[in-house]
């Protein structure tokens, strides 16, 4: 059953071009059907019915979650069942495109409702508390500072901002190319105060942290290599401490309180759409819910007939 998953992956990479953790996604979903499936005595994809997709998803669902206490009473969200009925989906379309398997048997699989989760915006004053420079400034501090005044400027994902090379960078020009999910490459402008962070960063901090076998990722770790994911989003995590900020900061919220502010100064949705990447305008949309949300509020408590 593995290898035709692996086979998968591979046109993944290959042929559509979908980003890594995408295709990461996918690895460990697909794989953890493979390992239920080996346990129902299933050996290989020609084998599996309907029925079996069913009572996978089903024991998805009733599970304990693998991080929680055993006698925890938490469950999947719709949202993971969501992720494990596309990957399946994604899967049988390839399997039955490249003749495979007969049938796409996953297609009559019902996708569960989504609960379409609001984007956490910062606010102003949150924003100003995390970008307040450190002194004195250290090469890690002129990092931190870079990426989040680039992160904050540009609205770019966590993969974006670890990913991002120098040649991507036209800084007298104003601009970034980022290389977004799928591969997508869209130029997107930033301020001053990014251009500013990211030039002394560049000059101050970066020849710091190179060492001999050091890429040409723009912001690199005490290590001088690339940044992962994972050590980015704890790098954020401490900074937003330092600042005095006790809720929980994702590295996601910049991306979102990005799009927010620029709503709520009068933004078109169609520009935010394409600085954000989004291939849909409807997952640009969401943000007009959070924008409106905080214009009502501001309206009753500046109008003076509220």
């Amino acid at each position: 059953m593995r290898a035709l998953v692996d086979d998968f992956l591979s046109h993944l990479r290959l042929e559509r071009g979908l980003a890594e953790h995408t295709q990461r996604t996918y690895a460990a979903l697909l794989g953890a059907f493979a390992d239920w499936a080996e346990k129902q005595g299933l050996k290989d994809w020609s084998s599996v019915k309907l029925d079996h997709l069913r009572a996978y998803l089903e024991h998805e669902r009733q599970r304990p979650l693998r991080t929680a206490p055993r006698e925890s009473a938490r469950r999947l969200t719709a949202e993971s069942l969501y992720l494990s009925v596309a990957a399946l989906r994604a899967f049988y379309r390839f399997a039955e495109a490249e003749k495979y398997l007969p049938a796409n048997l996953a297609e009559n699989l019902s996708l569960p409702k989504r609960w379409k989760r609001l984007p956490k915006a910062l606010s102003d004053a949150e924003i100003e508390k995390i970008l307040e420079e450190i002194q004195p400034a250290t090469p890690a501090s002129l990092c931190d500072q870079a990426i989040l005044e680039t992160a904050y400027a540009a609205g770019l994902r966590r993969a974006e901002l670890c990913s991002l090379r120098l040649e991507q960078l036209h800084l007298e020009a104003g601009f970034i190319n980022v290389i977004g999910k799928g591969n997508k490459e869209r130029v997107t402008p930033i301020g001053q105060k990014a251009i500013a962070a990211l030039q002394r960063y560049l000059q101050a901090g970066r020849p710091e942290l190179v060492g001999k076998k050091t890429p040409a990722n723009v912001f690199l770790t005490m290590r001088g290599t690339a940044f992962s994911p994972v050590t980015m989003w704890f790098r954020i995590r401490k900074r937003v401490r330092r600042a005095g900020i006790s809720r929980n900061i994702t590295p996601h919220m910049l991306r979102h309180s990005f799009a927010t502010h620029l709503l709520e100064h009068g933004a078109d949705l169609r520009v935010i759409q394409e600085l954000l990447g989004h291939s849909s305008i409807s997952t640009t949309e969401i943000y007009t819910h959070v924008a409106s949300g905080r214009l009502r509020e501001v309206h009753r408590k500046f109008h003076p007939r509220p």
